[in-house]
This record gives structure tokens, C-alpha cells and sequence, in this order.
């Protein structure tokens, strides 16, 4: 089993940015296709964004456009960069190694209108 922490969660206002990053307790990342999902309450977990071991990103449609997601496998670590935040987007969100079936404790993310 894989160790993941998420950071970078916070409050911003509407059309705000934040960075978060997931940094893993083994060199997984460079076998593992990395995806970052988010949850808000009573709501089911979806994933945001994805990114295969060789660079390649896929985006949920609501994120296209705002959201980038990289990785540093070298370092271990995935990023998600949001930009124009909306409400909409508040949620915890969660890091998650696919090949291993890994998931980090998740970073609150409130954006206010």
C-alpha cells in the first residue's frame, strides 16, 4: 500500500486560483496513472482530472479550460493547478494512484460566490 497526502486546499473568492499538490511515500507515480476526484457533500466522488504515466491529461467537461493537472514523477508528486474558480467547485478533493487503488485523506476546497 501506497502512502498519499493531499495539500493546497483553502477559501477563495469566486474567479479565485489555488494549487494543489499530492505527494506520495514511494516512487509510484512513474507506473501509475494519477487522478485527482472530488466530493461535495451528499454528493458521489467524480473524478476532476487524470494523467497517464506518460503526460497525457484527460479533464471532466465542468474543469476544461480552468484546470491543469502535472506530475514530477521524479519527485513524486501530482499538482492540480485551478483557475477561475466558481462555487461549484467547492468539494474535498482527493488524490488517487490508479494502478495501486491508492487514495489520500483528501484538502477542502470552498469557493465563495
Amino acid at each position: 500500500q501506497v502512502q498519499l497526502v493531499e495539500s493546497g486546499g483553502g477559501l477563495v473568492q469566486c474567479g479565485g486560483s489555488l494549487r494543489l499538490s499530492c505527494a506520495a511515500s514511494g516512487r509510484i507515480f512513474s507506473i501509475s496513472v494519477m487522478g485527482w476526484y472530488r466530493q461535495a457533500p451528499g454528493k458521489q466522488r467524480e473524478l476532476v482530472a487524470d494523467i497517464t504515466t506518460g503526460g497525457r491529461p484527460t479533464y471532466a467537461d465542468s474543469v476544461k479550460g480552468r484546470f491543469t493537472i502535472s506530475r514530477d514523477n521524479a519527485k513524486n508528486t501530482v499538482y492540480l493547478q485551478m483557475n477561475s474558480l466558481k462555487p461549484e467547485d467547492t468539494a474535498v478533493y482527493y488524490c488517487n494512484a490508479r494502478a495501486f487503488n491508492s487514495w489520500g485523506q483528501g484538502t477542502q476546497v470552498t469557493v465563495s460566490s
